[in-house]
């Protein structure tokens, strides 16, 4: 892919959280690009900066967190030199996101058709453009708009869209109400979609749905999707790329075939080992040994050297560990290449 195919690039993205114990550097120097109808999957344990990375991308990161270095740029416009009010009128018309929770998302006061058609209202979408239109036919705004969240009801595989619209989100199950939530993001048809865990508190059949939603809307759409999880399984068989994260750091990037079949970083070789193998009945699942380090007190060195079986003298003594290119368009951030 050419240049002129990127939406989004980050680089050297840095966003810290000032706590009683020290600094939290909660995304640290992140880097990475993605290009136009591209599917990216972000992974890593919990406490690794992914989600905080979707914030930063969108200039949401909560106080008293902040952006303390590097840039965010979409089509090329450096996002960090942007008012509030230009950020405002981009989310959702040109990137939207999912949130991870529905229950805690969704307002439980308001019917879900209102809240699908709030986004359209705040960036006047169907209303300029049709508002000639509407009158040429005899209908009313009100009508259009009602057109528009229906069709993006029906567009997320919701049922019967006319009475489903008039109904509350605690009327919906845990997998309907996480396709309110993306038919709220695809109302404005942004280009590029972000999804923070969008299949944790839902069954498996259900996880198999959204995918295959999300799915189809990149390739009838040409939307640029990032997924966040920690789910590997679900980035193999949706991502076209993937990125690792831990503590903040990208440890590896690649095609996801690459990455999956020949990991380079320790800590991705260590994930894989997680995932029970189906055949493999003698084989046990290892787990990395150890837990995620405090981020207001990281280790010199490489973060993950404390947990790492290929662990030197040198990944513990050294300032930093570089991020390297590898052959076939792949990065690690390893001491052992």
């Amino acid at each position: 892919m050419g240049e002129e195919s990127v939406l989004l690039e980050l680089e050297d993205l840095t966003t810290v959280f000032p706590t009683r114990r020290g600094l939290v550097r909660a995304v640290d120097g992140l880097s990475f690009r993605l290009h136009r109808g591209e599917k990216l999957g972000i992974v890593g344990e919990s406490g690794s900066g992914k989600s905080v990375t979707l914030l930063s991308i969108l200039r949401l990161v909560p106080p008293p967190g902040e952006i303390v270095q590097g840039e965010v740029r979409f089509r090329g416009e450096n996002l960090g030199r942007k008012s509030n009010r230009e950020l405002r009128a981009m989310r959702g018309k040109d990137m939207a996101m999912i949130f991870q929770d529905p229950m805690t998302t969704l307002n439980p006061a308001f019917r879900v058709g209102d809240q699908i058609r709030e986004s359209l209202r705040i960036h006047k979408i169907g209303l300029q453009d049709n508002g000639r239109l509407a009158r040429l036919l005899g209908t009313g705004r009100r009508t259009m708009e009602q057109e528009r969240v229906l069709q993006a009801m029906a567009d997320v595989g919701i049922p019967a869209p006319a009475q489903n619209a008039r109904r509350y989100p605690h009327q919906f199950s845990g997998g309907m109400q996480q396709r309110v939530l993306i038919a709220i993001a695809l109302a404005c048809e942004p280009q590029v979609l972000l999804a923070d865990e969008p299949t944790t508190a839902l069954d498996v059949t259900i996880q198999a749905q959204i995918m295959a939603l999300l799915d189809k809307i990149n390739r009838e759409h040409g939307t640029a999707i990032v997924v966040v999880t920690h789910n590997l399984g679900l980035v193999a068989e949706f991502c076209e790329n993937i990125v690792v994260m831990y503590a903040g750091q990208l440890m590896e990037q690649g095609a996801i075939g690459l990455v999956i079949d020949e990991p380079l970083h320790p800590y991705t070789q260590g994930l894989l080992r997680c995932l029970p193998k189906i055949g493999a009945r003698q084989e046990k699942i290892l787990p990395i040994p150890g837990l995620v380090p405090d981020l207001a007190a990281l280790p010199r060195g490489c973060p993950f050297a404390p947990r790492c079986a290929e662990v030197t003298t040198q990944c513990t003594t050294v300032d930093t560990v570089p991020l390297r290119p590898m052959p076939n368009g792949r990065w690690v951030r390893c001491l052992l290449y």
